[in-house]
């Protein structure tokens, strides 16, 4: 089986590294950064496609990790230089976080090429993806998911089929809106903690042995306080799948108050120039005299 990759930003890259050493044929990789894709292709020893045509006509199974709903419909456009030339026969694996909607556009567009089409939603990091832990929720083709299993179960540690075309993006879009609330609930409570002189690694320690404990606390915690915003996950992202969540919430006339605060975060950290600053970094805006000096964060 020859698996192409279409995105090896830094999910994307670790991913195919993941197959590579799990003796998985990678046979071509495509970026729209032409330097990231030729760097990965030298390490991995395939070829780095300048057309997305060509990244189908490489592979039996396409592997997609890109941006947002504009990015994916570019990379299956209707006409022109697209991964829907020569997609006959082929599975394509598509992991974004995206709208419902745009998957059940692809599934649709796939299969009049005669391919096939599979959501696999990553509730991950970008070392999940190297050392093949990921959580993944896929929809679709009951078929199509079976015949992906192979390759996902090389990449994740759950892989866990929840449904028809969209609901695992509804459910990833609920998964990072229920997160990124709890990020920013614990940047709050770790900021006044800092502002009202208490010891912060013994606060945590408290945090994790009552109900303020949770899984962003183990994993942002300590950076939060130490400043420590290396990306993992950007808060870039988190703000675009609050958006997604939201969007979802608009359409039934649902109101979600927290999570359209903890969008507002995420866009005033964008606004200040930190949306590449791990999600973690929403802790600059609420730490005393913090998000005053924006020069002045790791």
């Amino acid at each position: 089986m020859n698996i192409g990759f279409v995105g090896v930003g830094r999910m994307g890259a670790n991913m195919a590294r993941r197959l590579v050493d799990c003796g998985v044929h990678v046979t071509a990789v495509y970026d729209v950064n032409r330097a990231a894709a030729t760097k990965l292709a030298d390490e991995l020893r395939c070829a780095a496609c300048q057309d997305l045509s060509e990244v189908t006509a490489e592979s039996d199974v396409i592997i997609t990790v890109v941006s947002d709903d504009a990015a994916m419909r570019k990379i299956f456009a209707k006409s022109g230089d697209s991964l829907l030339v020569n997609a006959n026969g082929k599975l394509f694996i598509n992991c974004a976080t995206i709208t419902p909607r745009v998957h059940l556009e692809v599934e649709e567009l796939a299969g009049k090429a005669g391919a096939r089409s599979l959501e696999a939603c990553m509730a991950s990091s970008i070392t999940q993806a190297r050392d093949g832990s990921l959580y993944l929720m896929c929809a679709g083709d009951k078929e199509a998911f079976r015949a992906a299993q192979p390759v996902l179960e090389k990449l994740g540690d759950t892989v866990r089929y929840v449904g028809k075309t969209g609901e695992a993006a509804k459910v990833k879009a609920l998964v990072n809106m229920v997160m990124n609330i709890n990020t920013a609930g614990l940047a709050e409570g770790l900021g006044l903690g800092d502002a009202l002189g208490l010891d912060l690694t013994m606060l945590r320690e408290v945090f994790s042995e009552t109900g303020a404990a949770s899984r962003v606390l183990q994993t942002d915690g300590e950076d939060m306080q130490n400043r420590e915003h290396s990306c993992f996950f950007s808060a870039a992202h988190a703000g675009k799948d609050s958006g997604i969540a939201l969007d979802l919430a608009r359409e039934l006339g649902l109101e979600l108050p927290l999570a359209r605060a903890t969008k507002q975060q995420y866009d005033n950290m964008i606004a200040e120039g930190l949306g590449e600053l791990d999600k973690s970094g929403i802790a600059e805006l609420t730490f005393k005299n913090r998000h005053k000096h924006r020069g002045d964060h790791v």
